[in-house]
């Protein structure tokens, strides 16, 4: 937690994209729909506590801001930025979010961060944080008090110059969705319960990024991953083996006409038309408008209420175990960090554009590491990150479930846990012969992969001795369709 004076710069953004709520209603088609103007601004708050907002720029997915702020804080743990989009008639539009935790910025000896954040679901922002004033945490409240008020002037609040009596709207992160109170102007069903959304004013909480409405007693337990979410620059990164746990089961939509009011399973709003009205899952019969197709999560067959339900008699709450997720700094600052905020500022546009440039030539060479990194971690990274070493004394072999030219699949019990896994054992000498590392290597890749599917054995772990390579191998979606009944008869047929 940081005590002191905060000193912020908003310099500017890129890539700003109006959300899918925000063009639901849009009647454009084409690149016209895609690319209609927006009016951001900032909102920036510490914690749950609004502190300020920058200026809006008109008509700009490209805004450049160059403004300062400084504030006193106490006790603070994150800086929050939300650009809004400035509605002609409220509440106004989000756009895009971060957050930065104050430790990163205090593990800086200098304390002055200039860096490029990646917003969600797109863009990116470019700030300048100073520091000053710091308190430690440890004193005494009283000496606390006394830092922070010492420098204390009068000064106007001008925030009420601009937009008296404005609403501030907060978003609410759970699994990378972004919840806001919203006002349904028509009838709406949850999509998590699938039970209808009472009560007047601000009745749900909905999606800024997929549209998708629920209950404000609900949206605690979503299950599913918003699918705008900004993904990791290395997707190879695997979990630990207790906190793998995902879902892809892909709808099968079709074109369908309904002869009766039908609401949307995503949106929760009516399939407006005569025909063709929406989609329907030929599997589980969900129904969707089209425009919500591509913002659909992959749960074909599955109950998400009785599946949080069951999570939560675990002690896994959705809203607890994914946080909002901190932001990736596209440029740590280098060794011209002694500078201080007024310094830099001195600099102006001239500092913004080289910094912007020399983002673009460099998107190149971000794509070619995060490949490498990406190989490196299947290929055997993420096992040495494992704690402790597999051998084969671990084990004791029960019976041969499979044999074949290059080896054989053993049925093995986990001597510590007694938990039953499945070993593949080839033989060094025939992969040698037959130039088969290739394809070796590929398999392992493979069964990597899997972890990631909840229906597909996947790898545990690998070791080897001096004649032969194991394949350690588990899998517990037999679990799942015997105890849980999470998927319907159609979805388990093979």
């Amino acid at each position: 937690m940081f005590t002191g004076k905060l000193q912020l710069k908003v310099c500017e953004a890129i890539g700003l994209r109006p959300t899918d709520f925000q063009k639901r209603h849009n009647l454009a088609f084409g690149k016209l729909g895609d690319d209609q103007p927006i009016d951001p601004y900032i909102s920036i708050d510490v914690d749950d506590n609004h502190f300020d907002r920058s200026t809006t720029r008109p008509k700009s997915f490209d805004p450049v801001w160059n403004e300062q702020f400084i504030h006193d804080v106490t006790n603070a743990k994150n800086i929050n930025l939300t650009v809004f989009h400035d509605a002609a008639l409220p509440p106004d539009d989000f756009v895009a979010n971060c957050q930065i935790p104050f430790e990163d910025i205090m593990q800086n000896e200098t304390g002055v961060l200039d860096l490029w954040v990646n917003l969600e679901p797109q863009g990116k922002l470019h700030i300048i944080i100073e520091l000053k004033n710091r308190v430690d945490s440890n004193k005494d409240v009283a000496v606390v008090v006394q830092a922070v008020t010492q420098n204390k002037e009068f000064k106007e609040r001008v925030g009420f110059n601009r937009r008296r009596g404005a609403m501030r709207r907060r978003v609410h992160q759970v699994n990378g969705h972004k919840f806001m109170a919203t006002f349904l102007r028509q009838p709406t069903f949850c999509s998590h319960c699938r039970e209808f959304i009472w009560g007047f004013g601000k009745q749900g909480y909905q999606c800024q990024v997929c549209t998708c409405v629920v209950h404000k007693r609900c949206h605690s337990s979503v299950v599913t991953k918003c699918p705008g979410m900004r993904e990791e620059q290395n997707t190879m990164e695997m979990a630990p083996a207790g906190q793998r746990f995902n879902v892809n089961m892909p709808h099968r939509f079709i074109m369908h006409n309904y002869k009766r009011f039908t609401f949307c399973d995503h949106c929760g709003s009516l399939l407006y038309g005569l025909i063709k009205q929406g989609l329907q899952c030929t599997q589980c019969n969900m129904n969707v408008h089209k425009r919500c197709q591509k913002n659909v999560a992959n749960t074909c067959g599955i109950n998400t209420k009785e599946m949080a339900e069951i999570l939560s008699s675990l002690g896994i709450s959705p809203d607890k175990q994914a946080q909002p997720r901190r932001s990736k700094y596209l440029n740590q600052p280098g060794g011209d960090d002694n500078y201080s905020l007024s310094d830099r500022s001195d600099q102006g546009t001239e500092s913004s554009t080289s910094t912007r440039s020399s983002m673009m030539s460099e998107r190149s060479v971000t794509s070619t590491s995060t490949a490498i990194t990406g190989l490196s971690a299947i290929t055997g990274q993420y096992f040495e990150s494992r704690p402790g070493k597999t051998s084969l004394s671990d084990f004791n072999f029960i019976k041969v479930l499979g044999k074949g030219s290059f080896g054989k699949v053993m049925l093995a019990e986990k001597k510590d846990t007694e938990e039953i896994y499945a070993i593949k054992v080839l033989k060094k000498d025939a992969i040698i012969q037959d130039d088969d590392v290739d394809c070796t290597m590929t398999e392992k890749r493979i069964l990597a992969l899997a972890a990631n599917h909840p229906f597909l054995t996947a790898l545990h772990s690998c070791f080897q001795t001096k004649v032969r390579v194991f394949f350690l191998i588990f899998g517990n979606y037999k679990q799942i369709f015997t105890h849980y009944t999470w998927v319907s008869t159609k979805c388990t047929k093979y």
